[in-house]
């Protein structure tokens, strides 16, 4: 699964690295805040060589990332890891992402106008 999130990076957290079977690995967090209607805060995880890419970037740099989002399970309880792929530096803040598409088309079938028996209309109405 890829996905593209837009918005401003708004902390780069500090970077991990380690040693395991395979060699040296390193990772970075940076957090990135949306620009919807409402913002959200998304921390994105970045490994390797994308470590040295997101040192470039400073806090309200306006970014566009690719990323992957994989789930797994350990010991009964699932993890979610959201890995970025592909880093861009956007000159202009991206644009309101909202979706406008109608609330209601989902049920543009659905009759629009009900008729209520009386046994309807009786009930737990306070009035």
């Amino acid at each position: 699964m890829s996905i593209e999130v837009s918005g401003q990076v708004i902390k780069l957290l500090p970077e991990q690295s380690g040693q395991s079977q395979r060699g040296p690995w390193k990772k970075q967090d940076m957090i990135i805040e949306t620009n919807e209607q409402y913002p959200k805060k998304i921390a994105i995880t970045c490994w390797g060589e994308k470590v040295d890419e997101i040192q470039q970037l400073n806090p309200g740099t306006a970014v566009k990332v690719a990323i992957n989002i994989e789930s797994r399970e350990y010991n009964e309880r699932w993890y979610t890891d959201i890995k970025a792929w592909k880093i861009e530096t956007l000159s202009n803040p991206p644009a309101d992402n909202t979706n406008t598409g109608s609330f209601n088309s989902i049920n543009d079938d659905a009759p629009t106008d009900q008729v209520f028996t009386s046994d309807e209309t009786e009930g737990d109405l306070p009035f």
